[in-house]
């Protein structure tokens, strides 16, 4: 073992460049950090990512944020082999549990028959049914669902089923058991879904509607050992932040944190980083995606991205030698792209510990597994052999 404790934390949805496979996707040309950096034409301030190596990782340089000529830290990129490029995909495939089977998607709204089912149970009427915006289908059918009791039901370009209310209307924990009987509905095999997403909002009407902090999200449980179960099994502790939890219906968790935001999930990191223990900390920042990248709101990504840098400093100066941080990236959502769905990206990949003495590139990993693959090579664990470790790169 060379590190005690090691701390993953993805940036969710920050991207860094078109994938190969972007054509597969219709995301050709997309570049979520590239974009980020363009439209704050050189106001985009990022010391710490700078000095990790985040500019050195990318073909061309963020704008306003060079490549360093002496990064503390490794750096490179991740490809995704996953069939998809949702959060759960991107996830698994860290995880060392690439999604190779084809989910279910619904580009013209979910099947009658399924949004029978779920009107019946839970006794409400079903609006919506369609790929759309969340804040949009909110400012649509917001207050028909605050006059009527309807549950409002949307999709998007991933295998996701999302069930909005407000909260004064249908209190969280019964919008939390419908959303649970809807998981049980397509678990396969005719509907294979990739999460129910359960979105509380509250707001008085049109233009002031605000989705809250008690999302949930129902994920598919994994189908196979994540590397999170086999460090588990080995007496290593692992720990999920944020969203980390949902994503793997809570299994290979020791201990989980919820998150209101990206900054408390910064300060549950910082609560764990105070604690002595042995294992792996999985940390989920996922207000890009949610507040800035679904919404193609650029000024908020790179805001965010910029408390996050200062936020790193923090956790920089209190890593212990025998610490390894690790920073990356679920998929891209670039927000200056078409429409509003997450995007086909390369993802970011930094990995820093105080006792690294030669820094180096680890250059274009071929797929996301290498990331789980470097942290059970760490502890010494087997796990299903997919992906290749980089740890003996980590000088």
């Amino acid at each position: 073992m060379r590190y005690r404790r090691v701390f993953g934390l993805v940036m969710d949805s920050i991207g860094t460049g078109a994938a190969p496979d972007a054509a597969r996707f219709g995301d050709e040309g997309a570049d979520t950090l590239g974009s980020i950096g363009r439209y704050f034409a050189g106001r985009l301030e990022l010391p710490n990512f700078a000095r990790l190596g985040i500019s050195n990782l990318r073909p061309v340089p963020i704008e306003g944020v060079p490549a360093s000529e002496q990064p503390i830290g490794c750096y490179g990129r991740m490809r995704e082999v996953s069939v998809g490029k949702d959060s759960m995909d991107g996830h698994w495939e860290m995880m060392g549990l690439p999604v190779r089977r084809e989910l279910s998607f619904f580009p013209h709204g979910f099947p009658d028959e399924l949004m029978d089912r779920i009107s019946k149970f839970a006794g409400r009427g079903i609006v919506g049914n369609r790929p759309e915006s969340g804040t949009k289908i909110l400012d649509e059918l917001g207050e028909h669902q605050m006059e009527t009791g309807d549950l409002i039901v949307y999709t998007s370009g991933d295998s996701v089923l999302q069930i909005a209310a407000h909260e004064d209307i249908i209190p969280v924990k019964e919008l939390y058991r419908i959303c649970e009987y809807a998981r049980s509905l397509v678990n396969g095999p005719e509907y294979m879904v990739g999460r129910i997403i359960a979105r509380p909002y509250v707001g008085s009407g049109r233009g002031h509607f605000t989705r809250t902090a008690n999302r949930h999200d129902f994920t598919l449980k994994p189908y196979g050992k994540t590397v999170l179960d086999y460090l588990q099994e080995a007496g290593v502790r692992t720990i999920g932040i944020g969203k980390i939890n949902d994503i793997f219906s809570g299994q290979g968790i020791d201990e989980g944190y919820h998150n209101q935001s990206n900054m408390d999930g910064m300060d549950h990191v910082d609560h764990v980083m105070e604690q002595d223990f042995t294992g792996f900390c999985f940390a989920n920042l996922v207000d890009f995606d949610a507040m800035y990248g679904h919404r193609r709101n650029p000024e908020g990504d790179g805001c965010a991205l910029m408390e996050l840098d200062t936020r790193l400093g923090t956790v920089i100066a209190n890593m212990r030698d025998d610490d390894l941080l690790m920073i990356t990236a679920d998929h891209g959502n670039d927000p200056c792209f078409k429409g509003t769905d997450h995007t086909r990206e390369f993802v970011p990949l930094l990995a820093y510990s105080p006792s690294m003495g030669h820094p180096a590139s680890l250059g274009t990993r071929g797929t996301f597994s290498d990331f789980g693959a470097t942290i059970l090579d760490n502890f010494n664990v087997t796990g299903s052999g997919t992906g290749t470790s980089f740890l003996k790169d980590l000088q």
